[in-house]
Formats: C-alpha cells, sequence, structure tokens
C-alpha cells in the first residue's frame, strides 16, 4: 500500500518509527514531513496528507501530532478526506469498517508506541463494509 505520513515536531520522533516499521512492511511511504524536532504548526502536516490522498497519489494517510486532534482537524478540512483519531484498537476498525476513513490521525504523546503500531496494523487491513454505510459516508460530504 501507498501511505503518505507526516508529523508536526511532537510527532516526529514517532513518525519516523513508523515510518521504519510501514517500510519494512513493504508499504511504499511517502514522507511529508516535518524532518526535524524544531516547533512547526501541525495544519500544514495535516493538509500535505490529505491533499495526497485527496488527489490519490497515495492510497491512504497517516497524520500525527502531540494529541492526534489538531492534525485530524486540519487533515478534515481537505475535500474528500476522512481523518479519523483513533486511540483504541476498536476505533481503528470501526473508522475502517463503517467510515471508509481514508486519514489516520494518532496522538504521540497519548498513545503507547505498542498500541500505535497494533492500531495501524488493525487500520491497515480491515476493509470498508460498503452497503447500508455507503450512503452514510456519501453524506459526509458538503458541497
Amino acid at each position: 500500500m501507498k501511505i503518505a505520513l507526516g508529523a508536526d515536531h511532537a510527532g516526529f520522533d514517532v513518525k519516523n518509527d513508523i515510518k521504519s516499521y510501514l517500510e519494512f512492511n513493504g508499504h511504499k511511504v511517502i514522507d511529508k514531513g516535518t524532518f526535524s524536532t524544531d516547533s512547526v504548526d501541525y495544519p500544514q502536516f495535516g493538509h500535505d496528507v490529505g491533499k495526497t490522498v485527496s488527489n490519490g497519489d497515495v492510497d491512504r494517510g497517516i497524520v500525527i501530532c502531540g494529541s492526534g486532534i489538531g492534525i485530524s482537524i486540519a487533515a478534515n478540512k481537505i475535500n474528500g478526506i476522512r481523518a479519523a483519531l483513533c486511540t483504541s484498537l476498536e476505533h481503528a476498525k470501526m473508522s475502517r469498517l463503517h467510515n471508509d476513513a481514508n486519514v489516520l490521525a494518532l496522538g504521540a504523546r497519548m498513545t503507547d508506541y505498542d498500541v500505535l503500531i497494533n492500531i495501524i496494523d488493525i487500520w491497515l487491513s480491515t476493509d470498508f463494509e460498503g452497503g447500508r454505510h455507503q450512503e452514510r459516508v456519501g453524506k459526509i460530504e458538503v458541497s
């Protein structure tokens, strides 16, 4: 799978660890930054990943900031993005099954790394259920 990955300074170290993990597991990663722990503004990276997913350059995206909240809000401002902040395995599963989330948001300061990896694994391996959920997901878009 081709995945866009982005983080602010708070998520920088976790982003790099996740990037290595994803590549080790055969995924192609497009790193949208940041590239240091210098303070930056999270909206840029949420937008960059969201745009990369929205325009079809990648299959999905993962965004990371300290809490996961701000960067998920920023990613969701991009048309066609359904970013889900997941803090549990059940969130990851349901965000894909029922909501067809195409961007996963994570909180580097809120969730242990091992849990983050399990969330990513579930999120990447769960397919959208479609059916009755397709119409609901279609209603998310605003013109």
